[in-house]
This record gives C-alpha cells, structure tokens and sequence, in this order.
C-alpha cells in the first residue's frame, strides 16, 4: 500500500509501530514498513546450526543474489511492474529473535573487527509505490545520486 506497508503486517501505518519508537515518539515516520531479507542468509544460518527459512524472521519479501546489506540509503527496489520500495536503513534485530531459536541474536548481530556491530537480518524500507509481490518477480535496483550514505539501523 502507497506509503503505509503491507496490508495486515504489524508495521503497516505512516508513523512508527516498534513498541520502543512508538514510546520515545509516536508521531516519528515509520521507516520501517517493509522488511527483506537475502536468502543468502539462510544457508549461512544453516551452516551455524539453525533452522531458517523464508517468513521465519518476519520478513516480508526474500531475495535471492541482491547484496541487500550493501545497497545505500535511498536506494529505490523495483519489484514486478509497479511496486517500488524506498531503502531506509538496516533492520535492529531484537532479544525476542531467540525466542525463535535460542542463539540466532548472537548469529545475525556480529562484531567486526573495530568492535562495530554487523546486522544481518535484512533492510527496511518503505513503500513509493504499492502493489503486488509475486514469487520470482524481478528486482531492479535504481541506486540514488551520489555521495551513498551507508545503511544504519532503523
């Protein structure tokens, strides 16, 4: 749906719907309307011993050969004829994900070599333009103008 989300996800609205944001603001925007995932990270989850599979984290569309964690903010994803996503930022995994499987936090949040932290369970964006989402639509990634800012979390 145009600038709102999923039609019957948790996140659907304009303005946030995290219990935390909704706390400190709740008329901030919601950036969050959208979640993807790579499937990518599924095998790499696998090989830790886990069990995952599309839908099991909350995503609301998997992707397969797009480096999601790598695209700049304000990217815009064409998905099928008339659905356009904008980027917004990385997704913050919470506690309540080894509520799913006990460890997956650990595994999905890393630490980097400086001590930052990596976040690998997908992106949030929002919705330019709604539509329908069908298995094994095209993605075309429309890149933003230069300089990229580099995903944070949202």
């Amino acid at each position: 749906m145009d600038g709102l989300g999923v039609e019957g996800d948790a996140h659907l609205g304009e303005t946030v719907k995290h219990r935390s944001r909704v706390a400190v603001d709740p008329r901030q925007p919601n950036l969050r309307q959208v979640h993807l995932i790579h499937s990518e990270l599924f095998r790499e989850l696998e090989q830790k011993g886990f069990h995952v599979g599309p839908a099991d984290l909350g995503e609301n569309i998997t992707t397969q050969g797009i480096d999601l964690l790598a695209l700049p903010r304000g990217t815009v994803l064409k998905i099928g004829e008339a659905v356009e996503l904008e980027v917004t930022g990385l997704r913050n995994p919470c506690k309540q994900i080894d509520d799913f499987q006990a460890g997956l936090l650990a595994a999905v949040m890393l630490k980097g070599e400086n001590g930052e932290l990596i976040r690998k369970s997908g992106i949030m964006t929002v919705v330019k333009s709604g539509g329908t989402v069908r298995a094994g639509d095209a993605i075309q990634t429309i890149y933003p103008e230069m300089p990229y800012l580099p995903l944070e979390r949202v």
